[in-house]
């Protein structure tokens, strides 16, 4: 059996820009640092209300379970190993975790778990379309011919 594909982070309106203005700005993808650049904080806390329906500060704010594995603590390489195996890919182009991960990493956790927020609408990939309808007429031709 098949392993659905991951869903990319980076495919979120407004993530890509923001990790543009992160390559552009290196500081800026620094959640101690995002403070200094208030037109970058204030459109990624826009994105994340519209993707996760919650900010990192309200994440923040959330009581975790009491199981609450802290996914958004990790190093950001083995993040992305966490949230892989959840079914998300938080990786830019070259495989490398997104520079504004630390930014994303609470509200996603959060949301993906049902603890609080939500994940964005998502739909179902194509079922593959079967060509029954050529093999019933061909059927129906043999049968025809008996």
């Amino acid at each position: 059996m098949t392993q659905p594909p991951l869903r990319r982070l980076l495919d979120l309106p407004g993530i890509d820009d923001l990790e543009l203005k992160a390559l552009m700005k290196p500081r800026a993808a620094d959640p101690d640092e995002l403070p200094e650049f208030p037109e970058i904080a204030e459109a990624a806390d826009a994105v994340a209300r519209a993707a996760f329906g919650l900010t990192p500060d309200e994440a923040a704010a959330v009581q975790r379970p009491a199981d609450w594995d802290p996914i958004e603590r990790l190093d950001p390489a083995d993040m992305a190993e966490a949230f892989a195996a959840e079914g998300w890919d938080v990786t830019d182009a070259r495989r490398k975790p997104l520079r504004m991960l630390a930014h994303w990493a609470l509200p996603l956790a959060l949301a993906m778990r049902g603890v609080a927020g939500a994940l964005p609408f998502h739909a179902e990939p194509d079922q593959p379309v079967t060509d029954w309808g050529s093999n019933l007429k061909a059927e129906a031709t043999r049968f025809r011919k008996r």
